[in-house]
């Protein structure tokens, strides 16, 4: 989201709001329903300092500690079926926020290698959808890029 700024928005009623910061909610899985803790001020804090907090989050959430200002809000969500093992979905948004990253299993696959061989690679699927008075086809697609990216190149988010 911060290297796809026009992407951190939310619709409001009658028009676009857009943020600096980056509040990402993440899907936790109840009995019974889902709820969507979000993580705020992402780009500040470390790869450590997030997975921390997600860890935090979820836990309190699957207790029923969560307080409402830690679920409210938010500009996209992260949902990750692939640790069920599930290679891709679509996922809903979660109003207010415009996007959500339905992220799928990583697995071997076969990809034809240049010199018309075929290589085995590991790779995952994602899916992202888009509530398009905020972010339309254009958009998602330069959000997804810069997400392959930083995905490919992790290294780059230590910057």
């Amino acid at each position: 989201l911060q290297r796809v700024p026009a992407a951190n928005a939310v619709w409001a009623e009658d028009r676009i709001l857009r943020f600096r910061s980056a509040d990402i909610a993440v899907a936790v899985a109840l009995d019974g329903g889902l709820i969507t803790p979000v993580i705020r001020d992402v780009e500040t804090k470390t790869l450590t300092a997030i997975s921390a907090e997600m860890k935090s989050l979820a836990a309190r959430a699957r207790e029923r500690r969560l307080q409402p200002a830690d679920y409210q809000g938010g500009v996209a969500t992260l949902s990750n079926l692939g640790m069920y093992g599930v290679r891709e979905f679509a996922a809903i948004i979660n109003p207010p926020q415009s996007s959500l990253l339905a992220v799928g299993a990583a697995e071997r696959r076969p990809v034809e290698a240049h010199d018309g061989g075929v290589r085995f690679e590991t790779r995952m699927s994602v899916t992202l959808s888009c509530d398009h008075r905020v972010i339309d086809g254009a958009l998602g697609a330069e959000l997804l890029a810069a997400f392959k990216r930083a995905v490919e190149r992790p290294a780059g988010l230590m910057v």
